[in-house]
């Protein structure tokens, strides 16, 4: 046992709490369209904290949030992931032409932008030390998601735009050695909400079934 055991919590949720929380995490979608506006400070403190609630391995909470206030650094931002996509178009073969006709970010019109950055290793052993990287990854993608079901929650859109090459992030944010940026989230009011993902939407891929990725005792071979 570590050290003492702290009391905890005897709130039982009710049934409409449960509910919520399931239906909240089926309508996030992976925003891509945005109606300008703003989001109060109350609100995005709210979902900041909600980032930072997340589970982290060893309690290590590699994740640093950096909102993006300039507009010269946004736009900036905006160039590094237009000259990506371009080059992922390239690698599209037969679908480059459908692909650039998706709206793959919203960094112009989203109301406001902020960048995820992996911290630079602290040297946690607890619980990674065979997979230390990943297990960071890992928490930090579950502070991510945290923020998204926040967003949701308050009836913003959020997305998520990964068209960049780390380096250069890092570069423009003045990122320590070691720090790695991993998500460029555009956050802010939208018009509706996407009833299906995206992608879904524009005929680009599916959901897989559960049954496909669930099995018991050996990896899913369905």
């Amino acid at each position: 046992m570590l050290g003492r055991m702290t009391k905890t919590s005897s709130y039982k949720f009710s049934h409409d709490e449960k509910e919520a929380v399931y239906h909240v995490i089926h309508e996030r979608r992976d925003m891509r369209h945005f109606s300008d506006g703003t989001v109060s400070p109350a609100v995005l403190s709210k979902i900041l904290e909600a980032g930072h609630a997340a589970p982290s391995v060893g309690l290590m909470q590699p994740w640093r949030f950096v909102r993006i206030t300039s507009v010269k650094l946004r736009e900036q931002l905006i160039a590094l992931v237009e000259e990506e996509k371009n080059k992922t178009a390239d690698e599209m073969s037969q679908r480059k032409k459908e692909f650039m006709q998706l709206k793959v970010e919203g960094m112009r019109n989203c109301a406001e932008l902020i960048v995820v950055v992996l911290a630079p290793d602290d040297g946690t052993v607890f619980g990674r030390r065979t997979m230390a990287e990943e297990m960071a990854l890992c928490s930090t993608s579950c502070a991510i998601q945290n923020m998204w079901l926040a967003a949701r929650v308050e009836n913003l859109g959020m997305g998520w735009v990964s068209f960049f090459k780390p380096e250069d992030v890092a570069k423009l944010l003045a990122c320590p050695a070691g720090a790695k940026p991993l998500a460029l989230l555009c956050l802010g009011p939208v018009g509706e909400f996407y009833e299906q993902p995206m992608l879904e939407q524009e005929d680009w891929r599916y959901r897989t079934r559960l049954e496909k990725v669930f099995a018991e005792n050996i990896y899913p071979s369905k």
